[in-house]
């Protein structure tokens, strides 16, 4: 039995998210690097270079794959010596219709198939040949693979691979109803066909009845923690190679330390100050920026009934006081991966999008923008991308007008051959994460071909979405309801206007009196009035004076309006104004 010692999950009380090469990158103290994975199931984008290097920016240097790892439909051999750091994945790992030799992935010691392929399989391995040649997969290298939680096993059909399908899958799947499908492969490998030459750690069927799940030896004593999976280096919840669950800066626990727990001497629940979330399999105790807190957990979406607030600069899921604002589906999820005239009214009135929808690669010939978008502040990019648009012919500026904060992700615009305008944007004055990447290639439409194609002179340097005042990101001088102007209406011109915050014109009060030559009002309150157009009540301009009014210490208030226009309360003798 292979005892040797590996690299354990590298916890911390805090993680800081941000992205790197296509990753979320986790500062840990041991460096641990967390990547989301994909729901692609065998669908591609673009050529055999652009899938090659989406995959690559998405796990370069990845250890953790928080859901699926699917390498599908690349006909080249190519490198892919960026996944050999990846230990762990929590959906399903998924290698179909692939020409490369290897896949290295001999790190890998867990997969926990949270999710499912075809909804059996935590690995599918099939069609990873040529129709013509011989240059098809021949290893899958899963040399530490040594824990499959849920799940099933699925290798078939992949004319040259060796070693991997023989390997004693009875004790690597945990679920002995897990199906295990293996035909249809090349010729057995040289190590498997003797026991005593096993490539691959075998840490169940040969431990002693007295262990409850693997072990380290064959002695009674050599059991691992109950808490453990993928084997260990000794008894200790400290020992394991991966955890069953959850794990705590270094421990396998059955569970986070709970929020609230409960006080012996008072018989009462009180909060707990060591109290951490639960990510994943990981314990933090402050969920990554682009998740929220829901309850004990960090979560990518609030349920129904809960809508999300910032709290203390976290965001949580905090039960609706009336109706939620509506939360419609994105693309992603299990049921739907595109918009489509089949689904499209779903989005009626959706005030957030919970899921993606900004990865455009087809667009109506008729609309030459993405305007229909123009409402959008803020995409959270919560997935790998936060903004992809690619091979649309058709459009000739991007047209988000509205949008001002990209919290996560990467931009990638490609492939779009009329396409101008988003060069003039200052992509990092939108993103709020740490470190993000734009990948705007030189594919557009040609930047000397955009020569005409400028931002309008009421735009400041920051760019614009497309043509016109109402396109900036910023404005030179003054807003007005989205639309850069050259002044407010401070002197002339109905309703008379102030300079809110950035630049913004903002109507006076419909009080204030109109003045000529000089401003109206400061603010936009009835008491920000230079002079009043009817009454005066004490700072505040009115169109009648209080008549029958409480004010909740004296009682009904009346007034009446004197020979200057000010309001005068009545005698107090006066009952009835």
């Amino acid at each position: 039995m292979d005892t040797a010692e590996t690299t354990q999950p590298c916890l911390s009380d805090i993680l800081y998210f941000s992205i790197l090469n296509g990753s979320y990158d986790v500062f840990l103290p041991c460096v641990s690097v967390v990547c989301p994975g994909t729901q692609n199931d065998l669908s591609s984008t673009g050529s055999q270079e652009h899938q090659y290097n989406l995959i690559r920016d998405r796990y370069d240097g990845c250890e953790i794959i928080m859901g699926n790892l699917e390498i599908t439909q690349i006909e080249s051999n190519w490198d892919f010596s960026f996944l050999k750091r990846i230990r762990e994945v929590t959906g399903y790992v998924l290698i179909v219709m692939n020409h490369f030799q290897e896949i290295p992935l001999g790190q890998l010691r867990i997969i926990r198939g949270n999710s499912l392929y075809e909804r059996r399989f935590a690995l599918s391995v099939f069609f990873n040949y040529p129709k013509d040649g011989s240059n098809g997969l021949r290893q899958l290298g899963l040399a530490n693979l040594t824990e499959i939680l849920e799940g099933g096993v699925q290798i078939i059909n992949n004319k040259y691979l060796s070693y991997g399908p023989w390997i004693y899958w009875q004790d690597i799947v945990r679920d002995n109803s897990a199906p295990i499908d293996i035909h249809n492969n090349g010729e057995r490998g040289v190590c498997w066909e003797y026991p005593s030459l096993l490539c691959v750690s075998v840490t169940k069927t040969v431990c002693a009845p007295q262990c409850n799940g693997r072990c380290f030896g064959t002695s009674p004593r050599d059991c691992c923690h109950i808490e453990c999976a993928a084997g260990c280096k000794g008894p200790l919840d400290v020992d394991c190679f991966a955890c069953r669950h959850f794990n705590d800066s270094g421990a396998c626990v059955p569970q986070c330390p709970q929020t609230l727990i409960y006080n012996k001497q008072t018989f009462q629940m009180e909060t707990n100050p060591n109290a951490k979330y639960q990510y994943g399999s990981i314990c933090v105790s402050q969920c990554p920026t682009h998740f929220v807190v829901d309850g004990s957990s960090c979560v990518s979406a609030c349920p129904p009934d809960k809508m999300e607030v910032e709290r203390e600069g976290q965001r949580q899921c905090e039960l609706c006081s009336g109706l939620c604002p509506k939360v419609c589906e994105g693309t992603g999820a299990e049921h739907r991966q595109t918009v489509d005239s089949s689904n499209i009214d779903s989005f009626i009135n959706c005030t957030k999008i919970q899921g993606n929808i900004l990865n455009i690669q087809s667009w109506p010939k008729e609309l030459n923008d993405l305007s229909v978008f123009s409402s959008l502040t803020t995409i959270q990019g919560r997935s790998r991308f936060s903004l992809m648009v690619m091979r649309i012919s058709t459009i000739t500026s991007l047209g988000l007008r509205s949008l001002r904060e990209i919290s996560d992700g990467s931009v990638y615009i490609s492939q779009n051959a009329n396409l101008c305008y988003h060069h003039t944007v200052n992509w990092t004055q939108l993103f709020r994460g740490r470190r993000v990447r734009v990948n705007i290639l030189n594919n557009n439409r040609p930047l000397a071909d955009c020569a005409g194609n400028v931002c309008d002179p009421l735009c400041s340097d920051s760019g614009c979405w497309g043509p016109g005042p109402d396109q900036c990101l910023s404005c030179r001088d003054y807003s007005r309801d989205g639309t850069c102007v050259g002044s407010c209406s401070f002197y002339t011109g109905y309703p008379r206007e102030f300079a809110g915050p950035d630049g913004k014109c903002v109507a006076c009060h419909p009080e204030c009196k109109l003045q000529q030559g000089k401003v109206s009002c400061t603010g936009q309150g009835a008491d920000e009035c230079v002079a009043c157009a009817n009454l005066r009540d004490g700072p505040y301009c009115m169109s009648s004076c209080p008549t029958g009014v409480n004010d909740g210490q004296k009682g009904l208030i009346f007034k009446y309006p004197n020979r200057e226009s000010h309001c005068e309360p009545c005698h107090h003798t006066c009952t009835q104004g």
